[in-house]
């Protein structure tokens, strides 16, 4: 018997050499192996475990009507509904503990699908010819998958593409064995921020809900990380969230790719998760340093953090914006949402003497965020920054409040 199983997928009819030589290397190392075909219109050199026919059915739907779309996209989109369904039922019976998929553009399309319908903890690998491709938009990225480029294997086996899948089917393996999933003893608060350097609030938030009892999960808010937060929140992850860094929010609204997704500030929402909730960083947007300065900001200066990413102070009308969309999100959640306005300040640079000062843009926004939260939504404003204490204890003075009535379980 093998200690952990690996469900192995792509498209058997023109892949199978590539998916076979996988597996063999997954059981070679002692694991065990499902294999799962998302082909359409050609069958397997040999059976596989779960067929084309399984997955369509297991999506509500059926190879023929894949073939009657008389499309690949259509016909490529009912397998990825299936594949992501069935393999999610297999993991919830506990028999795969892991999933490596191989593609090319289609099968990297489907494996996408896959890997964000399995849990935070279940290694995820793509083996792919377009891995770190800008044609994959991070909005498509799960939590916690795992890419490596398909070199100099799109069609066939040599020794190039074998260096490539080999140590696929290891690093799935391994992570297979090694992964620690989140143990659930104690209740989990999720947090938004940056790093130290500019948003200070995690040093004392964190050491205190731990000394009540709590697990802290910090998200760094570059894209990836707020994702990440709105897909475990939105799965019921966390038993509150402090998003205190909304910077993801402005980002998406001002056309930066430094952005998380459409779901970003509603997934907790959505669930009905306690939210407290500030606007930390949307004086700024973040773009990459890489990247040639988006047209719209090409009158204004850039500090540069590093190589990946440099932030422009946003206009007064631009923050009005923002605070109308911070608003209409906030006004979907189903569950209770407390806001925290901090009038002073909502990042370090934007405190007198630094290069984001402004207090007449954090005076307009400000203004404009009275308006556009609303009831339900409580609203608390400070007169302080946000990384004074008197910000980091009005926020515990609301999760302690909500933990004594109940709010928070």
């Amino acid at each position: 018997m093998s200690d952990k199983t690996i469900l192995v997928v792509g498209t058997y009819d023109t892949k199978n050499p590539e998916l076979a030589y996988i597996a063999a290397r997954i059981r070679a190392l002692g694991g065990g192996v499902l294999t799962m075909d998302i082909g359409v219109k050609g069958e397997p050199a040999v059976p596989v475990d779960f067929s084309k026919h399984a997955v369509a059915e297991a999506g509500g739907s059926s190879i023929r009507e894949a073939l009657d779309t008389g499309h690949e996209n259509a016909a490529m989109q009912i397998m990825a509904r299936g594949a992501a369904a069935l393999a999610a039922r297999l993991h919830r019976q506990g028999r795969v503990h892991g999933v490596v998929i191989l593609g090319g553009t289609m099968g990297t399309d489907a494996a996408l699908d896959i890997c964000k319908a399995l849990p935070l903890g279940v290694p995820k690998y793509v083996v792919s010819t377009v891995s770190f491709s800008p044609l994959i938009p991070p909005s498509r990225l799960s939590a916690d998958i795992q890419m490596i480029l398909w070199a100099g294997g799109l069609y066939g086996l040599n020794s190039v593409c074998k260096a490539t899948l080999s140590q696929a089917a290891g690093a799935v393996l391994g992570a297979a064995r090694a992964a620690e999933a989140p143990a659930g003893g104690r209740p989990v608060v999720g947090m938004t921020s940056l790093g130290s350097a500019s948003m200070h609030y995690m040093k004392t938030l964190k050491p205190a809900l731990e000394d009540r009892g709590y697990e802290v999960a910090i998200f760094h808010a570059t894209g990836m990380g707020g994702m990440a937060f709105e897909s475990i929140a939105a799965q019921g992850g966390f038993c509150c969230v402090m998003d205190f860094l909304l910077v993801e929010v402005g980002n998406r609204m001002m056309g930066s790719i430094v952005e998380a997704g459409e779901d970003r500030l509603l997934g907790a929402g959505r669930a009905g998760v306690p939210q407290i909730v500030a606007p930390g960083y949307l004086s700024l947007v973040h773009v990459p340093t890489w990247q040639e300065t988006p047209a719209r900001f090409a009158d204004r200066s850039f500090h540069t953090h590093n190589r990946l990413i440099k932030s422009g102070l946003l206009t007064a009308d631009e923050r009005r914006e923002i605070a109308r969309e911070v608003g209409r999100r906030l006004a979907q959640a189903t569950g209770p949402v407390h806001f925290i306005l901090p009038n002073e300040g909502i990042v370090e640079w934007d405190r007198a003497g630094y290069e984001a000062h402004d207090p007449a843009g954090m005076a307009a926004f400000a203004d404009a965020l009275r308006k556009a939260v609303r009831p339900p939504v409580q609203m608390t404003e400070l007169d302080c920054h946000i990384n004074d204490a008197e910000f980091t204890e009005t926020a515990l003075e609301i999760f302690d409040t909500w933990a004594a009535d109940g709010t928070i379980g």
